[in-house]
């Protein structure tokens, strides 16, 4: 799941904001990171098996996000795209 921020980052921005896009992503991305390091060893010592399932619904939770809601974006000009997030 980390590399779908850098991804839809380039696909998505326009020149204009790419720059500061990149830096929040950046910076939504590490912390997202830092966050699931925190936390990893509290949830097991909770429970072993409960912290990959609760990780595992979370990933499950993104999959479904990002079929529903990211654009396709193979073959599509970037106005196109812009246009499919606006509608």
């Amino acid at each position: 799941m980390g590399a779908g921020p850098w991804l839809i980052m380039s696909e998505v921005f326009p020149l204009h904001i790419k720059g500061l896009g990149g830096g929040l992503v950046t910076l939504v991305n590490w912390f997202g990171s830092w966050v699931i390091s925190y936390t990893f060893n509290f949830l097991l010592l909770w429970s072993g098996h409960g912290t990959f399932f609760l990780y595992a619904f979370v990933c499950l939770l993104a999959i479904i996000f990002i079929y529903q809601i990211v654009p396709e974006t193979k073959g599509r000009s970037l106005e196109e795209i812009h246009a499919s997030l606006n509608s």
